[in-house]
């Protein structure tokens, strides 16, 4: 793919270096002469010393024959300018990044649609989200978020007390637009029809909005409806802190926000109804005790310092919190974190800049699908209707689907959800499908021809 990316900074060098390593052709335009000559010295790609929102340097970086443009600097206003310029100039697709702030805004006014871009993202509510979903399914076989976060994919296993145990799918009363997509029943992997018996010891794969997935979940693991609030502290109450504490409001929990600043303290208070903010520092070890950390289910750590999230978690840990969540900015320190973390009491680390990339990632792509998980027998595919479908315009119940696939999510315009049976088709629409790869053909050829 021809991709140009604004912006030479944490999360635009992180991954201009990954789709570098993949071979596609990258311009990079960084406004910083200095920061734009590191760059051209480390990757394989053209890089420009030029302003993003220069219509004369998009022209020249070859906007015209742009399959992807990603304006990715940490100016809100630069980066909507640069990004709406360039779908204007001829890119295939514009994304822009911004605060969560401005983010949050799009809920009165779709930027996207007024600006004329495709996608706009906050690094920063990509971060809460992947926290967030670690807090609500800490125990979960996988997790993964398809669809702009309206949809979630699980893996849980079916208990033996579950009510559900021994029923047809098509006996069991699910919540709306909550989907099993698949069963993985010792080696063999189903994917399921109306008639297929959920088993105890089967590892369901089930699609669903977040909040009624999770009382599926609970009806599968056998656990009581009356679970008792998750105790959780977030240290930080910047931007990733509050964008997590909005994340999880509305989840039965009990929220402490830990902050140093008592200026931004009272404006969290102003902000979340239902969080208690405290001006406090979390790397005391004595106002840790004070506060009780070690009967937190969740510490997580959220500030800009990576050491201090670190240590913080380790801190935590050892005062007999459960679960321990930093967030790392370095994404290979992160990954390292993770891959040993589970010994010194972290379930997991997430880094902004990797959120952002596997986020992305699903823009990167020359085929007629996206690949967004392979699981053990299925894969969790994307694909965007094409206007010469004969899908363009049907109902969801009107479409002869292939055996072996399942519809797990349909994306329309902004908004995504698990599909109903009336829901209706339209060009560009993406469809996500949990498909055995001997269906994969026949869906695609259905979808994208």
């Amino acid at each position: 793919m021809n991709i140009i990316i604004v912006g030479a900074g944490e999360i635009g060098t992180h991954f201009a270096l990954n789709l570098a390593a993949e071979n596609h052709s990258i311009v990079v335009i960084e406004s910083d002469e200095e920061v734009a000559q590191h760059l051209n010295h480390q990757i394989d790609a053209r890089v420009v010393a030029a302003d993003g929102t220069s219509i004369t340097a998009l022209i020249d970086a070859g906007v015209g024959e742009c399959d992807l443009f990603l304006s990715l600097t940490s100016d809100n206003n630069n980066n909507i300018v640069s990004a709406s310029v360039s779908k204007k100039l001829g890119a295939k697709k514009s994304i822009a990044r911004v605060h969560a702030g401005v983010q949050r805004d799009s809920l009165f006014l779709d930027l996207g649609e007024h600006f004329g871009i495709d996608y706009i993202f906050s690094s920063e509510r990509l971060a809460a989200v992947e926290l967030a979903k670690h807090v609500r399914n800490p125990e979960s076989a996988m997790v993964e978020e398809i669809a702009r976060g309206y949809v979630e994919i699980q893996q849980v296993y079916v208990s033996a007390r579950s009510k559900y145990c021994g029923q047809a799918l098509s006996d069991i009363k699910f919540p709306a637009r909550v989907r099993v997509g698949a069963i993985t029943r010792g080696t063999e992997t189903i994917v399921p029809s109306a008639d297929e018996v959920l088993l105890a010891g089967d590892m369901a794969t089930l699609a669903g909005e977040p909040s009624k997935l999770h009382e599926t979940i609970m009806r599968l693991q056998a656990r009581s409806g009356k679970d008792q609030k998750s105790n959780i502290v977030i240290f930080g109450g910047g931007e990733y802190g509050f964008s997590l504490a909005q994340t999880l409001e509305s989840w039965n929990c009990r929220i402490r926000i830990f902050e140093e600043d008592a200026e931004r303290c009272q404006e969290l208070t102003d902000l979340l109804t239902n969080v208690t903010i405290l001006n406090a520092d979390a790397t005391s070890i004595s106002e840790m005790k004070e506060e009780l950390i070690g009967e937190a289910d969740f510490f997580i750590a959220v500030t800009d310092i990576d050491e201090d999230n670190v240590m913080t978690c380790l801190q935590a840990h050892s005062l007999g919190t459960k679960y321990c969540l930093p967030l790392i900015h370095r994404s290979d320190y992160a990954e390292a974190m993770t891959g040993f973390g589970e010994k010194l009491g972290i379930l997991a680390a997430i880094s902004p800049r990797e959120a952002t990339r596997k986020d992305l990632s699903r823009f990167i792509t020359s085929d007629r699908f996206h690949l967004l998980h392979k699981l053990e027998g299925v894969e969790l595919i994307e694909s965007s209707v094409s206007e010469n479908s004969s899908i363009v315009g049907a109902a969801v119940k009107d479409v002869q689907w292939p055996t072996d696939c399942v519809l797990v999510a349909h994306l329309h315009g902004a908004r995504g959800e698990v599909p109903a049976a009336e829901d209706i088709i339209d060009k560009e629409d993406s469809l996500y499908a949990l498909v055995k790869p001997k269906a994969k053909r026949a869906f695609l050829k259905l979808v994208a021809p």
